[in-house]
């Protein structure tokens, strides 16, 4: 079965002078215009292609890159809005993703980006987004264990820190005070579970387990230093800002990063930090 607003392994069939045809087990055919062609394409070959609806509500095959697929939320940019409603860049150079004004928790302006939600629409059968994002994610009670690892999507700035989704299906808040480095709204992370409170919020970290943490930031420190001849300033008593302006990371990871090396006989420590030869 061909799954409209989605990515779907198909095998070519036969030519058309505008194309060719896909096909799946099913004996379902769909057109992939000759634009996405490389001249390559041979009788039975197995194509991955994303496949919507055109202007005409008819499937059609591309091999572009949406920015979301249906079933999926990501940050879009608004080209334009109508009578109808906001079309979004959805990624494809030949199709808009329309958000109708029901959807639209607020007005929607051309220019600004937002997150939404990429779906099917019951009535009409066609790929629409909507930004009221409450409605899609699970009410169920979420069921993580610590440190578990998953994907979050960046939606809001609050005052604790950030709104993520968290792998597709319930909201999650990541604390401003455990972020190092630069976010933004629609950043894609790996994230790992702090806690699942007894409301069903989720708090999430994107720092892994100490342990991992601590040994990637030692290599990455030892790395640096033989980058840079041997020998660096920072040390146990730098500060704190010139330690995340160098490794994007907290003093007290920085520290026991560098205890870490000095028990493994790497660094000497000092007024500098220098590679043991």
């Amino acid at each position: 079965m061909i799954e409209i607003g989605k990515y779907n392994d198909l095998r070519v069939n036969r030519f058309v002078d505008f194309g060719l045809y896909l096909i799946d087990d099913e004996a379902n055919e769909v057109l992939l215009p000759k634009r996405y062609l490389t001249g390559e394409e041979q009788i039975d070959d197995m194509l991955h292609v994303f496949v919507y609806n055109d202007s005409e509500n008819r499937p059609v095959a591309t091999t572009e890159t949406p920015y979301a697929v249906v079933g999926n939320f990501a940050l879009m940019r608004v080209n334009q809005v109508n009578q109808v409603g906001a079309f979004l860049d959805w990624g494809l150079v030949n199709k808009e993703l329309l958000v109708p004004f029901r959807e639209q928790r607020v007005r929607m302006q051309a220019g600004r980006s937002y997150i939404v939600y990429v779906y099917i629409d019951d009535a009409t059968k066609r790929i629409v987004a909507s930004a009221k994002l409450n409605k899609f994610l699970d009410n169920k009670m979420p069921r993580f264990y610590h440190r578990q690892k998953v994907n979050v999507l960046v939606v809001q700035r609050t005052e604790l820190g950030y709104k993520v989704i968290v792998d597709n299906l319930f909201w999650g808040l990541l604390y401003s005070n455990e972020i190092y480095g630069d976010i933004n709204i629609g950043d894609r992370r790996t994230g790992f579970i702090k806690q699942v409170r007894d409301d069903g919020k989720i708090d999430v970290t994107l720092e892994k387990i100490e342990k991992v943490r601590v040994d990637d930031l030692g290599e990455v420190i030892e790395n640096y230093l033989k980058k840079h001849g041997g020998e660096m300033a920072l040390n146990d008593k730098s500060d704190p800002k010139d330690i995340m302006d160098t490794f994007n990371c907290s003093k007290k990871d920085f520290k026991k990063a560098l205890g870490l090396l000095y028990k493994q006989k790497k660094v000497t420590l000092g007024e500098t930090t220098k590679l043991v030869k």
